[in-house]
């Protein structure tokens, strides 16, 4: 493969070379070229996260999971016209580095391995998700809590404790939001601490106030990316991807992944007391980042639909555990796992609904609830690969899938071509399954990339793009974004 130059003074690893060259640069860009024509539907603003750090790290195995947050956004207008931004979070972190003019901060997630000078800063970077919620624009990242970030000007306001009812020291980076009840629904793991096995469980009403926090353990002190609702349930799975806080002292990585150990699904009364958290025992070694989503059928069984793998996706984990798998022998695919509340001693239950993946997608809609449509990008494997993100290679396939029938659709991108984490946007056609919106990176040669927003009819991906919106400027892949529509930017 042909990589660009390393920028200066960063690690020569696939973290910082090609798609993941460090860029640096905030910008401001107006009337960005469109192809073809955007729907009506398709009136607001993409909020995008995006890990960039600002200095190189002396951490030679850093990953881009370390990158400061950058917040994008590309606002559709009632013109047609697309405008585009990003900037810097301005975390303790970002700020006290920009001060001394070079990176303090050490491994990922490892507080031991820092310059003593912010041994009382919050480490997060806030580049996972951007959150929206009662008007707020939060920037999350799982091992701190939120920043709130103006969401016309992009400028930081501040780390965000709800107005200081949050006790919990971190905030996870994938919240839910009722689709009815207009209620967020989120945890934090870690949340008494570094390798602490607590879970703060919180409720937020739809003004923005958080109403309920309680805490409980979780089997063992395990990455907790992503949680799942649904309407009378919270969902809490557990994969043994694990911290051990001996091993950060000793300067060591924060998560190892135990393939021989067994994972868990917690699930409580999403309106409960913790004290009713039932666990439930799933296979060994397996894990997933991303849930796409949960209900409850006539029977009362409990549903959740995961991208589950054979072990963790990220290789720099499986490395670090000693676990030589390579990325195209993990297997697994879209999963359900069935549980029944009444009885735990049954474990889950699994079965296959598609092939591997990751990033999916529901209508906001049928949050928690049965559903028919969803979405979720995976990997070609009768095409090229690009090279890029966070495990190394980018998606290059989107899967539309009917749950109704099991029938999947999928739209494979053109060779050098590479699809992000698409958001969906409600069509106000009847019967109409939506938008989807999702930066699309194209490898321009072995120096260059270029970009473009790619809107697709959520009914017939294999079409390809009804519209492009070209992006002038060089772009690093995202990690989530969040799509929030124009009548509620105006009202927040």
């Amino acid at each position: 493969m042909n990589y660009p130059k390393t920028p200066k003074g960063y690690p020569a690893t696939p973290h910082f070379l090609g798609l993941n060259e460090p860029l640096g640069v905030e910008w401001e860009e107006t009337g960005l070229e469109v192809e073809g024509s955007i729907p009506d539907d398709v009136r607001g603003t993409f909020f995008r996260a995006v890990p960039d750090p600002k200095f190189p790290t002396s951490v030679q195995d850093d990953t881009v999971l370390s990158g400061d947050g950058m917040v994008s956004k590309f606002v559709f207008k009632d013109d047609g016209t697309v405008d585009g931004a990003i900037k810097y979070v301005g975390t303790a972190r970002h700020l006290a580095e920009r001060a001394a003019g070079k990176a303090l901060f050490g491994r990922y997630r490892n507080k031991y391995t820092d310059d003593p000078s912010v041994a009382e800063v919050d480490r997060t970077v806030a580049n996972t998700t951007p959150v929206w919620h009662a008007g707020k624009l939060i920037m999350t990242k799982e091992d701190g809590r939120g920043y709130q970030v103006d969401p016309v000007t992009l400028d930081t306001i501040g780390s965000y404790d709800f107005d200081g009812a949050l006790k919990s020291e971190t905030m996870t980076a994938h919240v839910r939001i009722d689709p009815v009840t207009g209620e967020m629904f989120f945890y934090g793991y870690e949340a008494a601490g570094l390798a602490t096995k607590t879970i703060a469980y919180c409720i937020v009403d739809k003004a923005g106030k958080l109403v309920r926090e309680q805490w409980f353990d979780a089997p063992y002190a395990a990455m907790m990316h992503d949680f799942a609702i649904t309407e009378n349930y919270a969902l809490f799975p557990i994969f043994p991807t694990v911290v051990d806080h001996d091993l950060l002292k000793a300067g060591g990585e924060h998560w190892i992944h135990h393939q021989d150990w067994d994972s868990w699904l917690g699930v409580m009364p999403r309106y409960g007391d913790v004290s009713e958290v039932r666990w439930f025992k799933g296979p060994k070694g397996v894990h997933a980042y991303h849930m796409m989503n949960a209900f409850e059928d006539a029977d009362g069984r409990i549903h959740l639909d995961q991208c589950l793998s054979a072990s963790n996706a990220f290789s720099f984990i499986r490395e670090a555990s000693g676990l030589d798998l390579p990325q195209q022998t993990l297997g697994g695919g879209l999963v359900r796992w069935t549980v029944d509340y009444e009885d735990p001693s049954a474990g889950v239950s699994e079965v296959p609904l598609g092939p591997p993946g990751d990033m999916p997608r529901v209508p906001d809609a049928v949050m928690g609830r049965p559903y028919t449509d969803s979405w979720y990008c995976s990997i070609n494997p009768n095409g090229p690969p690009v090279f890029g993100g966070i495990v190394g290679v980018c998606f290059t396939l989107l899967f539309y899938r009917d749950n109704a029938t099991g029938a999947l659709m999928p739209l494979a991108m053109p060779p050098g071509l590479a699809i992000n984490e698409p958001v969906h946007i409600p069509s106000s056609m009847p019967g109409h399954k939506g938008w989807l919106l999702a930066v699309v990176d194209e490898e321009g040669g072995p120096e260059g990339y270029r970009h473009a927003l790619w809107i697709i009819d959520g009914g017939n991906v294999a079409a390809g793009p009804v519209a492009k919106v070209n992006v002038p400027r060089r772009l690093r892949p995202q990690v989530h974004g969040w799509w929030v529509p124009k009548s509620q930017l105006a009202n927040g």
